[in-house]
């Protein structure tokens, strides 16, 4: 029986996974990966240094699990969306590589949005515009160092560069590229008219041609097969968005089932067969791994990177302890806000994090609590959203670190009213691209037969009425808070 292995290339830990054709997972090794920020609002990678990373997993897995590599029917790589990963006419990394949680093109984007530029991109991309997107930051190239503009070879994303460096090929992953705002969402292209309006026409040589998540894009070769430990001529197929290796994970396939992440973003998720034109929101479509699906999804970075930076200044290690603490207080009463907006907000450009309503009684698990709330709250702003594109919708699965904390599930619940379902998956972006290659590989005919096979264990969420109108009532509060805060923003910038 063949194995398959999985690349995640997330925000701040890479991993590689190798698992069985029944998705069972043998091994799975990590490395943390560094965030450069040499300027404020910057957030970049260093690709060579990315690249050794990957080789370093690979080669982890591999020996952690003792297979043969021989055994290894094919490889694919998850990893987050957006960024610009660039490559000179020599297919050798040009600079860094820059990450969707970048803010230096947030001037450019307000511009754009002063000129109506999101209006006239939205009938074409079905994205809305910001600072992370492909297409934005290489106008910002462009404009700000030219010089660099003038040697891209090819345009990439972080799974595309690494896929270049285990096969030589160079190429972008369809529901990656989809959601770059360089791609016409039907016609399923590039799309020229998109470039000019954004003011880099000349880019359209340099982007590489589109492949699909299961589609051959090249083989390992001799050279990465010394760096990695795989045997060269090993099949590598495009991989996916992490978003969608989530939802394929979570088993959605029809617009009955939502899908909830909790990791660095909040994601919530659906998937359909057709854009809905008669909907006069701006929900934000991609291509699905499955042929003629796409993913819709609403997403921010307010998620558990809140937490992660709060037991880092505590220096809190024990995650037990946490839920501990907040079980021993009781639900939806506190009078203490947490609004996650750390690495980003939901709520409008340039907006901060911050505790709300801090009086000297509150000890450190009522601040714990207020986190736990705050993430959850700021999931919300997705969900409602999600549900009026899918109002038919009566399930949500939920994936992602915090799945592991009952009492966090717990707040989810009792504030969305769900049912959740927790799909006991450890690692779903290396499942994901391990699903793609399989069959990419022909172990499976489609994804949909893949997921068939592959059954995970759930864990079931029952949320407790007794609560629901005492955190809807706290939600709301904390909307407001969240509206005031946005008021604030607004005139402070316009202050000189």
């Amino acid at each position: 029986m063949k194995n398959w292995i999985g690349i995640d290339c997330g925000g701040t830990v890479l991993k590689a996974g190798v698992y069985d054709q029944t998705g069972q997972e043998i091994g799975v090794s990590r490395r943390a990966l560094t965030v450069l920020t040499r300027e404020p609002g910057w957030a970049e990678r260093d690709m060579p240094l990315l690249w050794q990373a990957c080789c370093a997993v690979i080669q982890d897995v591999l020996a952690k699990t003792a297979i043969d590599p021989a055994s290894v029917g094919g490889v694919a790589i998850s990893a987050q969306g957006k960024g610009l990963f660039l490559l000179d006419k020599q297919q050798q990394p040009l600079g860094y590589g820059i990450l969707s949680s970048d803010q230096r093109a947030l001037k450019q984007v307000r511009e754009w949005m002063k000129e109506g530029i999101p209006q006239k991109l939205y009938p074409e991309t079905r994205q809305t515009l910001w600072t992370g997107h492909p297409a934005t930051l290489l106008r910002w190239v462009k404009d700000n160092e030219p010089e660099r503009y003038a040697q891209i070879g090819a345009v990439q994303m972080g799974h595309d560069f690494l896929r270049t460096c285990l096969t030589g090929e160079v190429a972008c992953e369809e529901t990656n590229i989809s959601e770059s705002n360089l791609y016409n969402m039907e016609a399923g292209e590039y799309d020229a008219a998109l470039l000019a309006l954004l003011g880099i026409p000349e880019i359209m040589p340099a982007l590489p041609k589109i492949v699909g998540s299961s589609e051959a894009s090249g083989r390992v070769t001799e050279k990465a097969a010394t760096e990695t430990g795989l045997l060269a001529g090993t099949p590598v197929y495009g991989g996916l968005f992490d978003v969608v290796s989530t939802a394929l994970c979570a088993g959605l396939q029809d617009e009955e089932t939502l899908n909830a992440v909790m990791g660095t973003w909040s994601v919530t998720s659906g998937v359909t067969n057709h854009i809905d034109h008669q909907q006069s929101d701006p929900f934000v479509y991609g291509r699905y791994a499955e042929a003629g699906k796409y993913i819709v999804h609403a997403a921010s970075p307010t998620s558990a990177g809140n937490l992660e930076w709060f037991i880092k200044q505590w220096g809190i290690t024990d995650y037990a302890s946490i839920n501990q603490e907040i079980a021993s207080l009781p639900k939806a009463e506190s009078n203490l806000f947490f609004v996650p907006f750390l690495y980003g907000s939901n709520a409008g450009s340039g907006m901060t994090a911050g505790f709300y309503g801090l009086q000297a009684l509150h000890e450190r698990r009522h601040m714990l609590q207020a986190i736990y709330e705050g993430v959850v709250f700021s999931h919300m702003t997705h969900l409602n959203f999600l549900r009026k594109r899918f109002p038919n919708a009566t399930r949500m699965r939920l994936t992602g670190g915090p799945a592991r904390s009952a009492e966090w599930m717990q707040i989810f619940a009792d504030v969305s009213g769900f049912e959740l379902e927790l799909p006991q998956i450890e690692e779903t972006g290396c499942l994901g691209a391990a699903l793609a290659a399989m069959v990419g590989g022909g172990a499976y005919p489609d994804f949909a037969a893949a997921l068939d096979a592959f059954q995970p264990k759930q864990i079931v969420v029952k949320p407790d009425p007794s609560v629901y109108e005492k955190y809807q009532t706290k939600l709301a509060k904390y909307q407001q808070l969240v509206n005031k805060l946005a008021e604030f923003q607004s005139i402070s910038e316009s202050i000189v």
